[in-house]
């Protein structure tokens, strides 16, 4: 048999790094909204049952990702900085803000029907040339413009979409409120030049770099609801994904 001895200071280090994580969960789901004061560096030292020195590992760690800052004789803040998404949760844009204590707002300022493309039907699963919905909308953070989004609505939650005002917080709470339960998005993220329309949209030069976002949208049940490309304002965002093996 063969024992294995883990050294103290290997533990501390394997534990700040879980801690590291756990908080920068607790960040991206809005349990420490931007700009407040985190719990003590003792307090968190207790909650998570181990020393002070091991949560300063931790903090700084986080700090290092820029999601929180130390201030002089007053503790640790999260960081008023760029806006942090996860896609670890089936999270809307507004549902993320509201918990991030940012405002969200928008505009859909363009709306048609037309025949599914063969791109959009295979993601909307539908037969090529079906009557779909789409429409792009303007996003706001604090009334300041980020980002446009432009989305291809399935033909079973048009009647919904086409329902909305074009100053619609949330499609995903009005969905939910018709018993329509999003459960599923996929996303891709790749950098891309503004095109006219973007510039005019969003108050920048033509071919600027952006930060886009294809998602696809699935029901509970597993049927295709939208499919959707959002274009945001370069140094707005960050994204963050973790991976669990």
């Amino acid at each position: 048999m063969t024992v294995s001895i883990v050294a103290p200071a290997e533990m501390s280090r394997t534990a700040a790094r879980g801690i590291a994580d756990d908080l920068r969960r607790r960040i991206f789901d809005g349990e420490f909204v931007t700009g407040t004061r985190l719990p003590s560096e003792q307090a968190l030292a207790e909650e998570y049952e181990v020393s002070r020195a091991t949560i300063r590992t931790a903090l700084a760690a986080v700090a290092r990702r820029g999601l929180i800052e130390s201030r002089r004789g007053a503790g640790w803040y999260v960081r008023l900085v760029d806006q942090v998404q996860s896609f670890n949760r089936m999270r809307s844009f507004a549902q993320w803000a509201q918990s991030r204590g940012v405002r969200p707002g928008g505009r859909i300022v363009e709306r048609d029907h037309g025949a599914a493309t063969v791109r959009e039907a295979r993601l909307l699963r539908v037969p090529p040339g079906t009557r779909v919905l789409r429409f792009s909308r303007v996003r706001t953070l604090d009334a300041r413009v980020v980002m446009v989004e432009r989305s291809t609505w399935a033909p079973w939650v048009m009647p919904i979409v086409e329902a909305m005002p074009d100053d619609v917080v949330s499609t995903t709470a009005d969905l939910e409120a018709a018993g329509i339960h999003l459960a599923l998005g996929t996303h891709r993220i790749f950098a891309t030049p503004a095109s006219s329309c973007d510039a005019r949209l969003l108050g920048v030069r033509r071919s600027s770099p952006l930060l886009a976002i294809q998602r696809s949208t699935y029901s509970r049940d597993g049927r295709a609801v939208e499919f959707g490309e959002d274009r945001y304002l370069p140094g707005e965002f960050a994204f963050e994904a973790t991976a669990e093996g």
